[in-house]
């Protein structure tokens, strides 16, 4: 047994150095090869080593894939040749022929260059190259569908891929920060490679998982790592989350808004759950009269909107939450809902009235669900009367009726109140709009003549004058009456009155009429009279009386004819001769030969200036101040 042992070992031994004396490269004894690293694309020097530095050198180069030499460069006298191939086209000497370039280097390219000399033979370098490429950016895709806790195995959390990479990167992934390894039970992590035609690897890892609650919301992504001839490097791909799904443990209740509600707030009442995705929801209301629990009705899954909110709101409420995969049902705890509210504002009395010169009390009331404030307003100028419930208006006047608001409030609940108006009625006699007016008219021609007046009672309106009579309506006791009739002599003497009445009293507006062509262009006296004239309850007529007219015509035509006969008596008496002359403030006249014998006759007179204007003409305008209480009349013609 020793013997064939020793045989099998001179036969190796002999071997070998047969096939050393053949001159096969790369079978001499064989020294750790020179380590040379290039990333992919860039250009590789391969040294020949010291001895072949210079540019006399022989030497040829060979390509040794999986132990198989080929050669691929031959140099000789410093002078090279590319062997055909796949490296004829990318190969060339640097430094004098001691470095052989290899341009655009690829993944293939990852092997052991051999130099070896022509003299002596057992002389040779060997390179091993090493070809480096980073990956692209780490892509994921999660999971959308997502995971439920209850499932029974691990499920497929996110998918990552790191394409073009060299040589294969290694792949981690992480949750939340931290690291995650495989366990046998819970995390899975399977990842392949794909080799490109370019050499390059494209890497695939599928991380699976089994989830629990806690992880919803929890980021994970995935990290690889590689290698450059510059040292370690890695790439992180971005956080994605997974959507998880676990039942629910516990359903409440939520109000929107928080805090104090009132009557016409929009109210949100939302059940939720702490379960993914959300059971289907229900909300009731507990019934007043049976105590039974009764499901509202609801638009949205969970959500009961009340808008606007009103008192009839307020109670228990409670949420329903079925899980509709296990059929389990859970039920909120039971939430009081309060909103506030004013309602039912009365006035007493409802139709409050009284007479002027008399009091009046007014009370104001409401239910709330708080301590309530009142004051009262004038609803026309918005001034606060009154605070407090009770409003108390005294020696009413005609101008106190009209509209009253009463405001009821809760100041702990802001923007809570409402308000009651009532409309207070001051009785009396009719109130004229007008207690007196002008008018100008044409004779003979139609006019219409208006006449306003209210009250409580409303009132009745008659004329004085005959005419066809309207009424209109203004309002719940005011009548506006229009009269048309034809302007008459006797008319434009009498004038028109409209008389209003009712059982309190009566009134008046009278209207006086005048011809447009009397009117005179200077300033004319108001024609109506001041409001509280017009509104006077007295029934005095405030025409002049016909009679009176008809007085001062008669005068006025008596004093005209009263001068008429003066002068004719002074004119009959100078005829006959009667009148003296030679008086004091007589005036000598000059006359022309012609009428020397005409005289000149003084009439001394004892009325004033101004009435003796009405003899005196215009001929002489200027008097002496001595003659001023005497009057020559020339009598000549």
């Amino acid at each position: 047994m020793f013997l064939s042992r020793l045989v099998c070992a001179f036969v190796l031994v002999a071997c070998g150095g047969c096939r050393r004396a053949a001159g096969v490269p790369g079978e001499a004894e064989r020294p750790e090869p020179e380590l040379l690293e290039v990333e992919v694309g860039a250009t590789a020097l391969l040294k020949c080593g010291a001895s072949r530095s210079q540019g006399n050198a022989s030497h040829d180069w060979f390509s040794v894939h999986k132990e198989k030499p080929v050669l691929i460069f031959r140099v000789r006298q410093g002078q090279g040749q590319s062997e055909p191939g796949e490296y004829q086209h990318r190969l060339s000497l640097q430094d004098g022929g001691a470095t052989l370039a290899l341009t655009q280097v690829t993944p293939h390219d990852e092997r052991i260059f051999l130099c070896q000399g022509k003299r002596p033979r057992s002389q040779e370098h060997r390179t091993q190259l090493r070809v480096f490429k980073a990956p692209e950016e780490p892509s994921i895709q999660a999971n959308t569908v997502g995971i439920s806790v209850n499932s029974p195995e691990p499920e497929e959390v996110a998918t990552c891929v790191g394409r073009n990479g060299y040589p294969l990167p290694q792949v981690t992934w992480y949750k939340d920060g931290q690291p995650l390894r495989e366990d046998r039970n819970r995390v899975h992590i399977q990842s392949s490679q794909i080799v490109e035609s370019s050499g390059l690897y494209t890497l695939q890892s599928v991380l699976k998982a089994q989830l629990l609650k806690e992880d919803r919301g929890a980021q994970f992504y995935c990290e690889l790592s590689y290698r450059l001839p510059s040292g370690n490097h890695m790439k992180e791909s971005r956080e994605v989350t997974v959507p998880v799904f676990y039942p629910a443990e516990k359903v409440w209740l939520e109000v929107e808004p928080v805090g104090t509600l009132k009557e016409g707030d929009r109210v949100e009442i939302r059940c939720l759950a702490d379960g993914h995705p959300p059971p289907h929801f229900s909300i009731s209301k507990q019934n007043l009269s049976t105590r039974e629990m009764e499901e509202e009705r609801t638009e949205d899954n969970g959500v009961l909107v009340l808008q606007p909110a009103l008192k009839e709101h307020s109670g228990r409420y409670e949420c329903q939450g079925l899980d509709l995969e296990t059929m389990a049902s859970l039920v909120s705890d039971p939430q009081e809902l309060l909103v506030n509210y004013v309602s039912d504002v009365r006035v007493s009395p409802a139709a409050p009235e009284g007479q002027e010169g008399s009091n009046l009390s007014l009370t104001c009331d409401a239910e709330s669900s708080q301590a309530l404030e009142f004051q009262w307003l004038r609803e026309e100028t918005g001034e606060v009367l009154a605070r407090g419930p009770e409003l108390h208006l005294r020696a009413l006047q005609r101008t106190a009726g009209g509209p009253y608001r009463c405001v009821a409030w809760a100041p702990s609940v802001p923007g809570l109140n409402r308000s009651r108006l009532v409309d207070v009625a001051v009785a009396g006699p009719p109130w004229m709009a007008q207690k007196e007016r002008k008018v100008w008219v044409r004779q003979n021609a139609l006019l219409n003549l208006s006449c306003e007046a209210s009250g409580r009672p409303r009132p009745t309106i008659s004329w004085t004058v005959a005419g066809a009579a309207s009424e209109q309506d203004r309002g719940p006791h005011s009548v506006l009456s229009i009269l048309t009739v034809l302007v008459t002599p006797e008319l434009l003497e009498t004038g028109a009155e409209c008389v209003a009445s009712n059982a309190l009293g009566r009134n008046s507006t009278t209207i006086l009429l005048a011809l447009e062509s009397n009117r005179t262009a200077g300033p004319s006296a108001p024609t109506v009279s001041p409001h509280g004239r017009a509104n006077s309850t007295s029934t005095e007529k405030k025409l002049r009386e016909p009679e009176s007219k008809g007085v001062v015509i008669v005068a006025v035509t008596v004093c005209v004819l009263v001068l008429a006969v003066l002068g004719a008596v002074v004119y009959f008496l100078y005829k006959k001769g009667r009148l003296p002359c030679g008086r004091s403030g007589k005036q000598e006249i000059t006359l022309p030969p012609s009428r020397k014998s005409e005289f000149v006759v003084e009439v001394k007179s004892d009325k004033l200036p101004e009435e003796m204007g009405l003899l005196q003409g215009s001929r002489d305008p200027k008097r002496a101040p001595a003659d001023q209480g005497e009057k020559y009349i020339d009598l000549r013609h």
